[in-house]
């Protein structure tokens, strides 16, 4: 037999499951509901996703090697990648996803222009799963009906994931996305030639931050929020947009976009024969919201579990096998998310916070910690010494801040 996997969205995560599936031999369709989507996203890759994922240069928009944190109060933070060869690299995602899409489906998966309506779950471990979807490939909205039997199904079809509820997952938390892409005069563009922004404030985010990142031609203005905020998002993208107002002056806007974006885990990542990963599984990380990288990561650790499991598709992996993914996920990057987390509740929850966070920035063992962790992502072991002060710093600052009272 050969083992028939279908893959459910091409963004990051599915595009990087279809390929590590394919190179191994196994039968692979990769669905694509629309062909030349572009998701509202900051658009910062870490270095490492660059070599990891064999990434060319002519993808990367700008390499970022400097930030400004900016408080409430607008006092700025200059945080500087020290290493000459070191930078956050910024991408379009629509030029990202096409780039990791196109190079799965030349080395062989199925690319299926089409929307995954319904999954029919066998009764048993053996029986196949059948995909109902309508196929564009003709160009129609609407599509022709059409349905596909696969032994394992791959749900990386995003926050608002069909694979996930088919097999009740469960729901989570989450943030929106929104962002204006504004193209701004040559001079203006200039400052942000290699230079990122993030902003915090109740006004632009009560529970994130708002960001100014630069792209090819363009720059991403945007701002995130949970849930019980989303009725505000307008009222706080206005306001990262009054804040960057003198670094926007003559900017056009040339799209506007949305998303929601999980903020934790789904409660079921894996059932039956079905992975989640990505934004369906609920992989993006709290505190700097970062999604890109850990798509395409869970993603890849999923089909590297299929490929071992199945013996390079020759038997069909079971429920147990999968759950093998997580076990691995869960020990390599569990304690990634919760210190982002604990971070998000401690900095984010008040201006005093935030201006604590913003002051603790200005450290260079803070900033070289906090890139070496981004970078890299790998929780870096700080001498002890500079770990004490790193924590001396961090309740110093909140202190200074009034933002240790309750």
């Amino acid at each position: 037999m050969t083992l028939r996997v279908a893959v459910v969205g091409s963004g990051p995560a599915g595009s990087s499951a279809a390929e590590t599936l394919v190179k191994a031999g196994i039968e692979t369709y990769l669905f694509e509901r629309k062909l030349d989507n572009a998701k509202p996203c900051g658009g910062a890759i870490p270095l490492c996703m660059v070599s990891e994922f064999d990434l060319p240069a002519e993808i990367i928009d700008r390499r970022v090697r400097n930030m400004k944190m900016i408080s409430p109060s607008n006092v700025e933070v200059d945080i500087h990648i020290q290493k000459q060869d070191e930078y956050i690299g910024m991408c379009r995602r629509e030029v990202l996803d096409g780039f990791l899409r196109d190079r799965a489906a030349s080395l062989g998966a199925n690319l299926i222009n089409g929307t995954v309506y319904k999954l029919d779950i066998p009764t048993n471990d053996r029986d196949p799963y059948t995909l109902h979807y309508s196929d564009h490939s003709e160009g129609e909205i609407q599509g022709t009906a059409k349905t596909l039997k696969v032994d394992l199904v791959i749900g990386a079809d995003g926050a608002n994931s069909r694979i996930a509820k088919a097999i009740d997952a469960g729901d989570y938390n989450y943030a929106i996305a929104f962002q204006e892409r504004i193209r701004l005069p040559e001079h203006l563009m200039a400052y942000y030639e290699d230079l990122a922004e993030m902003y915090v404030g109740d006004d632009v985010s009560p529970d994130f931050y708002a960001w100014v990142f630069p792209k090819h031609d363009h720059v991403a203005v945007g701002t995130g929020t949970m849930k019980p905020n989303q009725a505000r998002i307008k009222q706080l993208q206005a306001g990262i947009r009054a804040r960057a107002a003198k670094r926007l002056e003559g900017g056009e806007i040339i799209k506007v976009e949305a998303h929601p974006i999980p903020e934790h885990p789904r409660p079921r990542r894996v059932r039956g024969r079905v992975a989640l990963v990505g934004d369906a599984a609920g992989t993006v990380t709290k505190s700097s919201g970062e999604g890109i990288y850990f798509a395409a990561k869970s993603a890849r650790m999923c089909a590297e579990t299929i490929v071992e499991t199945s013996n390079n598709g020759a038997t069909i992996p079971t429920e147990a096998d999968l759950k093998l993914y997580l076990k691995r996920w869960d020990k390599k990057y569990g304690m990634t998310y919760k210190v982002l987390d604990i971070l998000q509740r401690v900095f984010y929850r008040s201006d005093a916070t935030r201006e604590a966070f913003v002051e603790m920035c200005a450290d260079m063992d803070v900033q070289k910690l906090t890139f070496d962790s981004y970078l890299y992502k790998t929780v870096v072991p700080a001498n002890p010494l500079v770990q004490m002060k790193i924590t001396a710093k961090t309740i110093g600052s909140l202190l200074r801040g009034n933002a240790l009272a309750p």
